[in-house]
């Protein structure tokens, strides 16, 4: 039986990148949403091929604002032979004085989190679930609103701590995420915090649409030219 679609274009960017090496000891930013989720049964299935000799576990962050790990969703990421580790943080607590809570600093917390157990506990990378839309609506709206050109990249290393930054999914759009996660019968948790506020992300994601046509090729296209950059043409 082939591998899904979804998976062959995760193989090209472990590849190109060397997201997955040898002695890797990875820790998975589990969030319970289709990204994460396909992102561990991307590494349970790749792990069972004895494709390479790595390590991983699935770290779901409670912020003390939204429900506990969705049981169904666990049993089935179980069935994958694949353990989720719990741990809290409660990001209103941590607030600074006169400062109002939102889902920067919710994401920044939980970051942190994951940043200090991988470290703790001898990760050296943390896979994120952040794909394609989502690199490219960052580019856009650094360029738009800080006025540099800069997004996430599939790799990135911490020069204060000994962990890398990996993004397995960095050119996979969501469309296709969504698809298999459909296809799979995905059980979904959805963050339903009220101190959510995504206008700029929204945004972001209705130029990047109009951008592209919302075609993948496009995207591809675009996420390419960030690697054949011409400075001379550039001022």
């Amino acid at each position: 039986m082939p591998e899904p679609k979804i998976f062959r274009i995760i193989d090209k960017i472990v590849f190109d990148y060397s997201l997955i090496e040898d002695g890797d000891k990875i820790l998975i930013g589990a969030s319970g949403g289709k990204d994460s989720t396909v992102l561990i049964e991307y590494f349970a299935k790749r792990k069972k091929q004895n494709r390479d000799n790595f390590e991983f576990l699935a770290l779901y962050v409670e912020s003390g604002l939204g429900e506990v790990f969705n049981e169904e969703l666990k049993a089935m990421i179980e069935s994958w032979d694949v353990k989720i580790q719990t741990v809290n943080a409660n990001v209103i607590t941590r607030l600074k004085p006169n400062k109002k809570m939102n889902c920067w600093w919710c994401t920044t917390q939980r970051r942190t989190e994951l940043k200090n157990y991988a470290v703790k506990n001898g990760f050296n990378k943390i896979a994120l679930g952040h794909h394609l839309d989502d690199v490219l609506e960052t580019l856009l709206m650094n360029a738009l609103q800080k006025g540099e050109l800069s997004t996430m990249t599939p790799k990135f290393k911490y020069e204060k701590y000994p962990v890398t930054i990996i993004r397995p999914l960095s050119l996979v759009d969501e469309k296709t995420i969504i698809a298999h996660a459909k296809e799979n019968g995905y059980k979904n948790m959805t963050c339903t915090c009220t101190y959510q506020n995504n206008s700029s992300r929204k945004e972001a994601r209705c130029r990047l649409q109009n951008l592209t046509d919302d075609n993948y090729k496009q995207k591809r296209r675009l996420f390419d030219a960030l690697k054949n950059i011409k400075t001379e043409y550039l001022p």
